[in-house]
């Protein structure tokens, strides 16, 4: 329900949904006739069942290179099957997969010299220190020692490892092991990094530096592939998006529909009472604002009517301080795919 319009009030904004243009982010689509031979990850009609459990049913995509892809899905959508599938830890029962160029299936060497893997969880030599255990691993990639070594020191300044790289690695906390598996995964210099919740038990000054890292890595040439509940991180990281469910790579009608969703904008005024006034002045709808002390969500169908809404708060005067998406393009998409699934 909405205030009435006051003769010569401005018309109110439409409530309706209506198409979104499209958001900043690329969402990978399944499609038909996948290039194996396109450097990156490439996925065509991978399938992966466990007895009568379909884990992964059909995914088709491709993470380039020079790009971060976030892969995005709820609990059980196939995720952790999949990134085992192209760590060459899981043989498919059907598709194809490569791994700049590699197929996981018939030549895993070859993807896990190409490959960084950073699983969720992943254990660690814990009486070993971290300069020892980053030594230890280029030398299972097979770099000479000396080339080991001078390549353990550089990651351990870069992890901020350097007080505890020598101590026992069971001293380390949750988000140090985290910088110690990323720095695992550099090691030998892959061309692919595919990572599961890197970000986890992180410190803001790591999660930037990790940013910035996967950034550089990507501007480099680099693919990577990450996968992670914290959507308002890779709405900051990722340029392109997987999204998956039940096994799927979710495309077609239903993205399309999950991107029309409503999207709240954080709005906060100096004056909150002129605010709530104002916004019932307008006609925007009671049910699609909500309060959240002095600041208002407001759910809206476009960026053009948020620039509208924007106009005409100041137009009347309201000293506006805050205005800004309440979530990103890929935590939107993803809300509008679980209302949809609900």
């Amino acid at each position: 329900m909405s205030a009435p319009a006051s003769p010569g009030a401005p018309e109110p904004l439409p409530a309706s949904p209506v198409f979104v243009d499209p958001v900043a982010i690329d969402p990978a689509r399944p499609h038909d006739g996948v290039d194996l031979a396109a450097d990156g990850i490439v996925v065509d009609g991978l399938r992966r069942s466990f007895g009568g459990v379909h884990a992964v049913r059909a995914m088709t995509f491709h993470a380039k290179p020079g790009r971060v892809t976030g892969l995005i899905g709820p609990n059980g959508a196939g995720k952790t099957t999949l990134m085992l599938m192209l760590a060459s830890l899981l043989a498919p029962d059907a598709g194809a997969i490569r791994v700049a160029g590699a197929d996981p299936v018939r030549d895993p060497r070859a993807v896990r010299r190409a490959m960084g893997w950073m699983p969720d969880v992943l254990g660690t030599w814990r009486t070993l220190s971290p300069r020892q255990i980053l030594v230890t691993v280029g030398r299972l990639h097979g770099l000479p020692e000396r080339v080991a070594r001078d390549r353990a020191d550089e990651l351990i300044v870069q992890a901020r490892l350097e007080e505890l790289a020598n101590r026992p690695s069971r001293v380390l906390s949750r988000g140090q092991q985290q910088r110690l598996g990323l720095a695992r995964a550099l090691v030998h210099r892959p061309r692919v990094l595919l990572l599961d919740e890197p970000a986890a038990g992180l410190d803001p000054t790591s999660r930037l530096e990790l940013r910035e890292l996967l950034r550089g890595f990507a501007t480099a040439g680099g693919t990577v592939l990450i996968s992670s509940h914290d959507l308002s991180e890779l709405d900051e990281i990722a340029q392109d998006a997987v999204f998956v469910d039940r096994g799927e790579v979710v495309g077609g009608e239903r993205l399309v529909l999950a991107r029309q969703a409503a999207r709240e904008w954080r709005v906060r005024a100096l004056d909150p009472r002129a605010l709530s006034y104002q916004l019932a002045s307008i006609g925007v709808a009671f049910d699609r604002v909500r309060l959240e002390g002095d600041v208002a969500l407001i759910a809206l169908d476009r960026e053009e009517h948020a620039a509208d809404l924007l106009q005409r708060l100041v137009a009347a005067g309201v000293p506006i301080v805050h205005f800004a998406p309440a979530v990103g393009d890929i935590e939107r998409t993803y809300l509008g795919l679980a209302g949809g699934r609900r």
